[in-house]
């Protein structure tokens, strides 16, 4: 585990995405020294796995997928993840990966849903650990979001039954990203679903071993950057979800490893608001978040 020192929890480092402007513009510019050293340092500040998302350029330019997973290689240990929904995508990555480079580790797959089974095909030929997106489900054929912490959770068991029974997947390799909501648009009580859900889902004797992780950067989307007591509210409130998400079973998060994530102080401006946000609904839900940054 990294950061024992702050949360017991392993970091999936998230920056090699075209969704950061920096990083896109390496990727437009076939900058691997570049890329290189983002993944150095990723791995210098505690990430043990390292996503990988190159976006529309992928299907048009398999070369380049091989030719980045072989140079992220080159400079780090740590296994890689790939965030990549195409299957020809993925299969060029997998063959480039070299597990040898990353101490024996299999690569990650971000992400699986019941919708997107096909992918699990690639496992035959390629093994790999996997990342379940349990906040949707399928119903009648189509996908259909899951806004309970019951749902949340039956479709982790359901997903990670099915990927033992089918294709021998080891709880241990599976990842149930529960999904992590943005408060500023949260009028249903998503993000309480979401922390009771890792509960549910770490006290089910059928999942033992598995992982429980968030993507954290969603939660201050479209909020200011700063709180009223002065704090980096989007960072804050990261800090506020993992102080209580931790305890409940979260070991892993998709974030900036740099970043350094801590618990909060039950004191603390943007954990008391958040803590009471999370009992709320509708516009109470709005008013109290807006607490956050508004005197």
């Amino acid at each position: 585990m990294t950061c024992a020192s702050r949360f017991p929890i392993q970091i999936i480092g998230e920056r090699i995405s075209p969704g950061y402007a920096s990083t896109r513009a390496m990727l437009d510019a076939d900058d691997f020294a570049g890329l290189q050293k983002l993944a150095v340092r990723q791995v210098q500040a505690g990430a043990s796995y390292l996503d990988i998302h190159v976006g529309t350029r992928g299907p048009r330019d398999l070369p380049f997928v091989t030719k980045l997973v072989r140079s992220i290689q080159e400079v780090v240990e740590v296994p890689l993840c790939f965030d990549m929904p195409e299957i020809p995508v993925l299969e060029a990555a997998f063959l480039a990966y070299d597990r040898r480079k990353a101490r024996g580790a299999l690569p990650l797959l971000n992400s699986l849903t019941e919708q997107r089974w096909a992918l699990m095909e690639l496992h035959r030929r390629h093994p790999f650990r996997v990342v379940v997106m349990a906040s949707e489900r399928v119903v009648d054929g189509a996908a259909c979001s899951n806004d309970t912490a019951e749902d949340i959770a039956a479709t982790a068991r359901r997903v990670a039954l099915r990927l033992n029974s089918e294709f021998g997947v080891a709880q241990s390799d599976v990842f149930v990203d529960v999904a992590v909501r943005a408060v500023i648009v949260d009028t249903k009580g998503l993000n309480r679903a979401t922390l009771d859900a890792i509960r549910l889902i770490r006290n089910d004797s059928a999942l033992g071993g598995i992982h429980i992780m968030g993507a954290l950067t969603n939660i201050g989307q479209q909020m200011p950057a700063k709180a009223v007591d002065g704090s980096n509210l989007k960072h804050a409130l990261e800090n506020a979800f993992l102080t209580i998400a931790v305890p409940n079973g979260l070991d892993t998060v998709m974030g900036t490893p740099w970043i350094g994530y801590r618990p909060l102080a039950a004191e603390d401006h943007v954990m008391s608001v958040y803590r009471e946000f999370l009992d709320q609904t509708g516009s109470a839900a709005l008013r109290t978040i807006r607490r956050l940054y508004r005197p």
